[in-house]
């Protein structure tokens, strides 16, 4: 009886195999179902109305048959922007002190600070900026409620994710580049700067996209905290209302045209984090070293 060879695969790799497949299937199954959902119900308004005037209407007052989504989709981009400006150079700088910078002891305890902040329901942010954030922000410039709180909820939120795959990325650097650099007599810090972040930089980036398409896909904080006022953002101080918040806030109620161009918020709002996700795993797959 011959023993089975290491390089051709046993019942149970193959079973495995197989379930896997399976699992992988059925998760690109249920996405594509949710977007044929989508746009099933929104296609009767954009088959109607079209494109162009979710951006062109004068306003958003479904009833009277104004479908614009365009204050909506600048206070989307521009808080989930702004979050990631702020969340972006933080997270880095945390994944940095905790890879080279902190003993290990204060490493290990702030890892799991920081994956312990990213396990809190949102509408404890919300909840959070409610009651604090947003009463300071008043004492400085009213209303209070506005796209910069919005913006700071956000960045506390994707932070543990820009924080903890940047340090998944730094940690897959080759200690062999950072000992050779060490051997040119380049302090820490030219290290860090000139060889561990160009060569962990994909990686750092990947987890800034999914960090974005996690903000692009937050409610019930921005919800609590923005103002929810269907505006184009004039400045940080203005309150608006994001497409998410408009769906949670309207679709209880709204029906025909009203209801369809909800869901067309729904697809669009779907097709960006399917494009930041996709960018995401594109950049993490093919890490640069060096």
């Amino acid at each position: 009886m011959s023993k089975p060879s290491i390089s051709s695969p046993s019942r149970a790799d193959a079973r495995l195999t197989a379930a896997l497949a399976l699992a992988a299937t059925l998760a690109v199954g249920i996405l594509l179902l949710i977007v044929l959902f989508l746009l099933r119900e929104s296609w009767p308004v954009l088959q109607r109305v079209g494109v162009l005037r979710f951006l062109t209407d004068p306003g958003w007052h479904p009833l009277e048959g104004m479908l614009n989504l365009a204050p909506m989709l600048g206070a989307t981009a521009a808080s989930s922007l702004g979050a990631i400006l702020v969340a972006g150079p933080l997270g880095v700088a945390s994944a940095v002190f905790g890879r080279y910078y902190a003993p290990p002891a204060i490493a290990g305890l702030f890892r799991r600070m920081v994956a312990l902040l990213a396990g809190i329901p949102s509408v404890v942010f919300g909840l959070w900026g409610l009651t604090v954030l947003v009463p300071r922000i008043a004492q400085w410039q009213p209303p209070g409620a506005s796209l910069l709180a919005g913006i700071l909820i956000l960045a506390l939120m994707v932070l543990p994710t820009v924080a903890l795959t940047a340090e998944a990325a730094l940690g897959a650097v080759p200690e062999s580049y950072l000992r050779g650099a060490a051997a040119l007599g380049l302090p820490r810090s030219g290290i860090i700067l000139g060889v561990a972040l160009p060569a962990a930089r994909g990686g750092i980036v990947a987890g800034i996209l999914l960090a974005a398409a996690r903000a692009l896909g937050e409610t019930m904080a921005v919800l609590m905290v923005a103002g929810n006022v269907v505006q184009m953002p004039a400045s940080l101080f203005d309150p608006v209302r994001t497409l998410t918040a408009n769906i949670a806030l309207e679709m209880a109620y709204a029906t025909g045209d009203h209801r369809a161009a909800l869901f067309v918020s729904g697809l669009a709002l779907m097709l960006l984090v399917v494009t930041l996700v996709a960018a995401a795993g594109r950049l993490g797959g093919r890490q640069l070293h060096g």
